[in-house]
């Protein structure tokens, strides 16, 4: 699909491609995979191992953009036109009369989320099916086109509406029209929401190079091969800065240069954009392109998902759009043989400290009894094989628990905590499933330590359990950044080690 070349043809030093990485390792950023396309050929492409080319990745809301191109496919085919109310397509869902502000709500509005604003969160509700709710459920309404504010719930609905008038699957939908011409989304998924609708807003499963053929469709102006898969008008009203969203201040952040039909503006050009930075950036006038996959919805060292991104968006700019060259340079063997040695292992991130400590002895095999808290952890104790690896096991409200560590190093597993959502949002399992993850621990000082789980599934997730021990007391600090999971661990715990 994809021609690959060194980045020197590509106009950019292999150097700065390996600065720009090891920019973004030096801030804590957790990576899964990393693209840099121009004109088409991809000049760096890495993994970070467990992840590879193959693997399926939750993109998160850069689903919203797909469900953008379904509806742009949609009014191609004449099934809809964009100025259309969206409570005309779904009388069937609304019970009795609906507020005027969602009653004048076009398609426009919603692709541009210049709404009445969101909704609940279906989450917490549990809700069974999210169209009907939007329409229902509405307080502190305001007249649509007046402003823009993210609008998630309003990309659901819309992916129903792709379903409902295609009268097939968001995916299969776009696969008939697309991507079975472009060879890409071969093996793709989008999780589904309990009423059977595919979770538009933010389920889409696919890979890195899925991605990449996505934005590259867009870059060409809906073309593929010299035939127009999606229209060239539609293409370049969704990538335009159609709507201000500017309501801060944020340089790179992504959330300041427009917006357009599901997709975002981006100084010089335009994003997809998911949680936990699921980036497509594009710059048409460089005819260049970055695609990542990563977890920074708490970053190790780099605060919230927003700090992280802007030093990842920063960073993209700063070492690698502002010094693309207009043409290739000279071959620099030896530049390119370090940045292959640089990036010959890389590794999905864990937390580093120590090689060992003396509390390690101290605590080896101890079981420290809980007083109550929010967590429902009655007691833990950490197991160590040797100073490499261990257990942190523990007791919850489902009974004993056993997590698998390494030192300074990632041991990959399976989450035990049972229930969570698989294949359909918001609903709990009850079939033994569990998420796969990946666990930590670093030794902070001579009586603290941490475990860093990370959850790599379908779901992503993370959890940091922070550790203080004094004497035959410890106490922990749990803290976790999941979207609907991983509520069981997070608090606060006291203990004392059992006589």
């Amino acid at each position: 699909m994809f021609e690959r070349i060194r980045p020197e043809e590509a106009g950019i030093s292999s150097k700065t491609v390996q600065k720009f990485l090891e920019k973004i390792h030096q801030r804590g950023a957790v990576m899964h995979s990393l693209l840099l396309v121009r004109d088409g050929k991809i000049f760096a492409e890495h993994y970070w191992a467990p992840y590879d080319q193959d693997s399926l990745h939750r993109m998160y809301s850069q689903t919203k953009s797909y469900v953008a191109m379904g509806i742009g496919l949609l009014v191609d085919e004449g099934k809809l036109n964009l100025d259309d109310k969206i409570a005309d397509h779904f009388r069937d869902k609304i019970k009795g009369e609906i507020p005027t502000e969602v009653e004048e709500l076009t398609v426009r509005n919603m692709l541009t989320m210049t709404t009445a604003g969101n909704v609940a969160n279906w989450f917490r509700e549990k809700v069974h099916d999210r169209t009907e709710f939007y329409f229902t459920e509405r307080t502190n309404l305001r007249s649509q086109g007046t402003i823009w504010q993210y609008d998630s719930a309003g990309s659901q609905v819309l992916g129903a509406l792709v379903e409902r008038l295609s009268g097939m699957k968001l995916l299969d939908y776009l696969k008939e029209k697309m991507f079975n011409k472009m060879g890409t989304f071969k093996n793709a998924r989008i999780l589904m929401i309990p009423n059977g609708d595919s979770w538009g807003d933010s389920a889409l499963y696919c890979t890195a190079r899925d991605m990449a053929s996505g934005g590259q469709l867009l870059l060409q102006g809906g073309k593929w091969n010299g035939e127009q898969l999606l229209s060239e008008q539609f293409v370049k009203d969704a990538t335009s800065p159609l709507v201000c969203n500017q309501e801060n201040f944020m340089p790179h952040a992504l959330n300041y240069a427009g917006y357009g039909y599901q997709i975002w503006g981006a100084p010089g050009g335009f994003a997809f954009v998911g949680m936990g930075d699921q980036l497509t950036i594009c710059i048409p006038d460089k005819k260049f392109m970055f695609v990542c996959t990563a977890d920074h919805q708490v970053a190790i060292g780099a605060g919230t998902q927003g700090s992280m991104r802007t030093v990842l968006v920063n960073a993209l700019y700063d070492f690698i759009i502002d010094n693309l060259a207009d043409a290739p340079l000279e071959r620099d063997d030896e530049a390119y043989a370090g940045y292959v040695n640089y990036t010959s292992n890389l590794k999905l991130r864990a937390s580093v400290g120590s090689e060992d400590s003396p509390l390690r002895e101290k605590i080896n095999g101890v079981v420290y009894e809980c007083e109550k808290n929010q967590m429902g952890i009655t007691s833990f104790s950490f197991v160590f094989k040797d100073k490499t690896e261990g257990e942190f096991r523990y007791r919850n409200a489902q009974g004993d628990k056993v997590i698998p560590f390494g030192v300074n190093h990632n041991v990959f597993g399976k989450f035990p905590q049972l229930g969570y959502s698989s294949e359909m949002g918001v609903l709990e399992t009850n079939d033994g499933f569990m998420y796969n993850d990946a666990v930590s621990l670093a030794w902070r000082d001579d009586n603290k330590l941490i475990v860093d789980v990370k959850i790599i599934d379908k779901y992503l997730g993370s959890a940091s359990f922070f550790f203080g021990f004094s004497g035959d007391r410890a106490a922990a600090n749990f803290t976790k950044a999941a979207e609907a999971f991983l509520e069981e661990y997070s608090g606060t715990l006291y203990a004392t080690a059992k006589k």
